[in-house]
Formats: C-alpha cells, structure tokens, sequence
C-alpha cells in the first residue's frame, strides 16, 4: 500500500508542474514550496513523514527528478507531530531524519536508491487527534488529521474456503474515521525442489478491490466477494514449471487497510481518468505547502485452508501439491 500512495504522489507532482501557462515566464523568481507525504498509523515501530522541496527548471523534468538536491531541503527541518487528546495537549515528538537505502528502481520517477526521511519512534496515542508542524523560520507548514481507529474482521470466522463454485464474502465492521478499505488475500506454500533438503516458502497476493463505508462514525458492516476459481487461477499462473517438486499448502491472512477521509479524497482525485478532459482537480490538506497528511489501520487475520479446498488443490490440479499429515 505504501509503495501505491508514494506513486501517487509522485504523479500529482508531475502533473502539477507539467500545467504551466505559455502567456507566462515559466522560470520566474524562484518561490519555495514545501511537499508533505504523511500517513499517521497507530501499532507500527516507526513513523515516517516525507517532506520534499518542489522543483522546476529548463530542461527534462525527469533528469532533475534524478538529483536528490533538486527535491531535498539542505540539513534538518525542524518538524514535530503535537498531539490532543479530550482537550489535553501530549507532549511533542520531535522528528529526526533518516536516510534509507532499500528503495528500489521503478518504485518512482525520483532518485534511488536512497531517500531522506523524517521519522520517530514514539508510539501515537490511539484516541488522539495529530498535527503536523513544519517550521522553516520564514513559514510554517501545518496539517491536522485523527488516526483511524481499530477494526475487526467479521467473516470467515474459521476457515478459507476456495472450493465454492459461488461467491463467497469477506465481511468487516468500518472503523471510526475510516474511509477507505482495500482487501487482499496473501496465500503461504512451501516448495521441495529434488536435491535440495530445504523447503523454500513463497506467496500469492490477491487484491481484491475497494471499498467505501457512508460515514466515518464506526461500525458499519462491509463486504467484498472472491471466487475461488480466480483463485486457482492466480496460483497456477504464478507456480514454476519444474519436474517432481512437492508443495505444501499454508495458511491464508486476509489483511483489510483503511485510509482516512482525506486519504481516500486524494487518491479518488490523482486516479487515472478515461476523460479526454486532462485538467485535473488540485486536492491537498497542506497548509502553506502541497500533499497529504493522513492516516490509516491495517488489519490482519490468519485463517487455515477448508479440507476441501485442499484436496482441491491436491487432485484437480498438476501442481505436485501433497496433503499435509
């Protein structure tokens, strides 16, 4: 999900810059314009915020991208997250900067592998609502959001069942100023190749769509449907070829994430339209800058195969799938 909403931004930055008037001096006085990425999550060991410089230039926008000076502020901002819970001001978090070194060509336009972050390790207090503060001495950048609160999982209650021929939903109760929720499936195997002792354990991610509950109040039930023969569509079209390799099924999470209300809005705007109609409408919920500061819940529950689905795999399929004794 993370990996999704930072192409996001980058391709509302894209077009933001590309949407220049030709009555105008493109590269007039230089102004600086601050872009925040930040998505609040409670549960998590560390909190990430990106803040970026907007860049413009003569030439290809795409080779300026490539240089972390054109988009990196010089030295260490200063930026605190300053909580309120029923009325009461938390103590700040003061946010450091780390450099990470594990970001992957395509994951962006921008530079890689590495990437400067502002982050902290201090929990977030669950029923508190954020703000974000980004003081650079001439101004300031602010941004306030409520954290999306937890949420269960109503259906299945036991078992995975892949062998229905009808479809078969997954249920959930909406959380408390969430908005947005996207599903997935993550399927565990392990694979023996001949000669090696090892088993080698893989996975097969399934998305299966969105959806949006009415309100941000809570407890709404939700609903989104899966066939298991696309299923056992996905999975034979992801397995090796290979002569007398043993598998053996796992186990499947259902892992449902919510995006808060602002979330939702700004990635509905920065989706990709059919329209010929290129304008696109600016959304941002940054104060003196541009992007996104928001949060999220992730949830995940780990269920075991129905027998039938199992055996389905077992006898239906080429595959080499073995029951587990």
């Amino acid at each position: 999900m993370t990996r999704y909403f930072l192409a996001i931004i980058s391709i509302a930055f894209i077009l933001f810059f590309s949407a220049c008037s030709t009555e105008v001096d493109n590269y007039a006085e230089y102004k600086d314009i601050t872009i925040v990425y930040g998505i609040l999550e409670t549960g998590v060991d560390t909190t990430f915020i990106k803040i970026t410089k907007a860049f413009l230039g003569p030439g290809n926008a795409l080779l300026f991208a490539r240089n972390p000076d054109s988009s990196n502020y010089a030295g260490k901002l200063n930026v605190s997250l300053l909580g309120r819970r029923n009325s009461v001001d938390l103590p700040a978090i003061i946010l450091d900067t780390i450099t990470k070194r594990n970001k992957l060509a395509g994951d962006s336009i921008f530079y890689f592998p590495e990437q400067k972050l502002y982050y902290t390790t201090t929990p977030l207090v669950a029923d508190a609502a954020y703000t974000l503060v980004v003081d650079k001495g001439d101004n300031e950048i602010r941004s306030s959001t409520t954290l999306v609160k937890e949420f269960s999982i109503q259906q299945p209650i036991n078992r995975i069942n892949f062998a229905a021929t009808v479809p078969t939903p997954i249920r959930w109760s909406s959380a408390e100023s969430g908005k947005r929720y996207e599903v997935s499936m993550k399927f565990f195997y392990k694979e023996l190749h001949p000669g090696n002792p090892d088993t080698i354990s893989k996975s097969l991610t399934w998305f299966l769509g969105t959806r949006k509950s009415n309100s941000l109040s809570g407890g709404e039930t939700l609903e989104i449907t899966y066939l298991g023969e696309t299923f056992y569509n996905l999975l034979g079209n992801q397995l090796s070829s290979g002569l007398n390799i043993k598998r053996f099924a796992g186990n499947v999470d259902v892992v449902i994430s919510s995006g808060g209300d602002d979330l939702s809005t700004y990635i509905d705007v920065n989706a990709p339209s059919n329209s010929i109609v290129m304008e696109i409408p600016e959304f941002t919920n940054i104060e003196n800058g541009y992007g996104i500061f928001s949060s999220r819940k992730t949830i995940s529950r780990n269920y075991r195969l129905s027998v039938q689905s199992e055996v389905k795999l077992v006898e239906d399929f080429n595959w080499g799938f073995v029951l587990n004794r």
